[in-house]
């Protein structure tokens, strides 16, 4: 095997890999007192909800995929808010929007994430709140240090913060100034806030689920559902260029629940592959499988030309049917057996030339949205991230940049431990670039309802009490052998492409999961982002040049509008799992110099 940044970790005690090295060790310390994955992986969660303000947020979303040792099956917890009950598309039709703004209080659904770590810990953990949310309060009562790209991110919207959003300017610009990577940062309100919750759980006595739903209520229908209920009626100034208040209310978190659901799988050359419903993108990741798999991928050299070719135009077709199809199964009716099915594989790659295809075409006679289509000035400018920026005080403060040095993210966690339960979970939302501090409590809301359309009779139409089509997407593997992996990445729309060429290598060409994690990656952003303004790049193909002068000419040679990203700059995946043989295993991304597995 080639060079890899470090090594893949094995061992027998526990495995904890997430985004950033503070996270990954506090959930490795659980694991040492003789907590079990799903313990650690609430503990890591929380911490990342602290050092990762960036990236998520106690207020933001998780979806989770876990695995318990003696069960033959992952089950899938799902953490995404639904959209408040008064939100439809003529309430903003009302307001003269096309789009659901990328940020501020219009965008805000129900704040899912707590939810559902709360339901994993009660269900299946073996800790109380307070032991699990210990590292979280100690990081934001007394400090963690601050990485650049926290730094990177809230210069891009400090002029907003000072025009604009006075509650973030306070937490975010302490002594007036932009944090300095390397200094302690510090967020007392949100320690209090996590301080409370605790206590409420401790108050509450009795068993640990008794205390865990006293946590739960504490949160959902109490002072911070109250604080939020106060604030999103406060209007503020979003991505449209105005200022508006919410539709966010007490009652909408209330009436929420953190659900458990069976994930969707697929074979993939004997290995199965797992993922959420189609209420958020997992499906496109088993799409892309099952026609790899029609066209038989082990034909091609890994890394050559014509793999990366024949995955990017496989990655067009399975976005195109997401634009489609997908939404929240609770409302609409998906036809996700027919998507995943060999049949409809083999029927789609069968469409694939020697060139890349300037078409966006769904399957099964679906209609993509016409805003998808026939972006407007705003839809076809700048472009696709995660999350979008607030709007532009003035010309000099662009909304997003271009080279995406200081775009946030989202943050991914993997767990496993000496028995065998098996954790992937993908936290995001709650940037504090995307939506106002709520002064008391610390932490910004959710902005996931800018994955509406307001187009009426689509899928994922704007709808009351409905789970936007999210982006997060975690992933579970059952290997040949009978292994379990766990992997995920942050970056949005990207998050499900990334992760092929990562279990290209990893089952089909002998990478182990720093190896795979190391290889040179791509995506496509021939489709339209999740995103506010929701562009995309006709035949864009992102690569790191790591691939080769070669490879990008015989690319571009095929019509492919290649962008050269850099060597190291495409992906932030993680991963663990348990050998058949026992052993566990662990890795992490190098890229962004942050993420890290540790275990032993």
């Amino acid at each position: 095997m080639s060079f890899t940044t470090r090594p893949e970790l094995l061992g027998t005690v526990g495995m904890v890999a997430s985004t950033h090295w503070l996270a990954s060790a506090a959930g490795m310390a659980i694991l040492e007192r003789g907590g079990n994955a799903f313990d650690a992986a609430v503990a890591t969660g929380l911490t990342l909800h602290v050092v990762e303000p960036h990236l998520n947020g106690l207020g933001g979303d998780v979806p989770i995929i876990a695995w318990r040792a003696e069960d033959d099956d992952p089950f899938v917890v799902c953490g995404q808010g639904v959209s408040p009950a008064s939100a439809t598309p003529e309430a903003f039709r009302q307001l003269g929007l096309e789009l659901v703004p990328g940020t501020g209080h219009l965008a805000a659904v129900v704040p899912g994430a707590f939810g559902a770590w709360l339901r994993m810990l009660a269900e299946h953990g073996t800790m109380t709140f307070a032991e699990v949310t210990a590292p979280a309060i100690h990081y934001a009562r007394d400090g963690f240090p601050v990485v650049p790209q926290i730094a990177a991110s809230i210069r891009s919207v400090e002029k907003l913060f000072r025009s604009a959003w006075p509650t973030s300017k306070e937490l975010y610009l302490p002594n007036d100034e932009v944090p300095a990577p390397g200094k302690l940062f510090r967020n007392p309100d949100l320690a209090r806030t996590l301080d409370r919750l605790a206590a409420a759980g401790k108050a509450a006595g009795g068993d640990r689920e008794n205390q865990v739903e006293a946590v739960r209520k504490a949160f959902y229908e109490g002072f911070v559902a109250e604080a939020v209920d106060a604030y999103v009626k406060q209007p503020v100034l979003d991505s449209s260029g105005r200022e508006h208040a919410g539709l966010l209310t007490a009652d909408d978190l209330a009436e929420w629940r953190a659900t458990v659901e069976r994930p969707t799988s697929v074979d993939f050359y004997g290995n199965t592959v797992y993922k959420t419903g189609p209420w958020g993108q997992g499906p496109v990741l088993l799409q892309q499988l099952a026609m790899l798999q029609a066209a038989d991928v082990t034909r091609l050299a890994a890394r050559s030309p014509e793999l990366v070719h024949l995955v990017t135009e496989v990655a067009k077709l399975a976005f195109a049917d997401r634009e489609a199809f997908y939404g929240d199964p609770d409302r609409v009716d998906v036809p996700l057996e027919k998507l995943l099915s060999a049949e409809y594989a083999a029927e789609r790659v069968a469409s694939i030339g020697e060139y890349a295809s300037e078409e966006l075409v769904p399957g099964l006679g679906g209609r993509l949205p016409h805003f998808a289509l026939h972006p407007t000035a705003v839809g076809a400018a700048a472009g696709a991230g995660e999350p979008t920026r607030g709007p532009a005080p003035d010309a000099s403060a662009p909304i997003i940049d271009r080279d995406g040095s200081t775009r946030g993210d989202t943050c991914h966690l993997d767990v496993v431990d000496r028995w065998g339960n098996v954790v992937s979970a993908t936290p995001s939302g709650g940037w504090l670039m995307s939506s106002p501090v709520i002064p008391e409590l610390g932490f910004s809301l959710p902005t996931r309802a800018q994955m509406f359309w307001l187009e009426e009779g689509l899928p994922s139409t704007l709808a009351p009490r409905t789970r936007p089509r999210t982006t997060l997407s975690p992933g579970m593997l059952r290997t040949r052998d009978g292994g379990r992996v766990s992997f995920g990445t942050p970056g949005g729309d990207q998050q499900d492409q990334w992760v092929v060429p990562f279990l290209l290598e990893h089952l089909l060409f002998g990478a182990d999961l720093q190896h795979a994690i190391d290889a040179p990656s791509w995506h496509s952003t021939h489709m339209p982002s999740s995103f506010y303004p929701r562009g995309r790049e006709h035949l864009g193909l992102h690569v790191e040049s790591r691939l080769g002068e070669s490879v990008l000419s015989e690319l571009r040679r095929r019509g492919h509008e290649v962008e050269d990203a850099g060597e190291w700059a495409l992906g932030r995946i993680s991963a663990a799992g348990r050998r058949a043989d026992g052993v566990l295993m662990a890795a992490a991304n190098p890229r962004g110099m942050q993420g890290y597995a540790v275990g032993r």
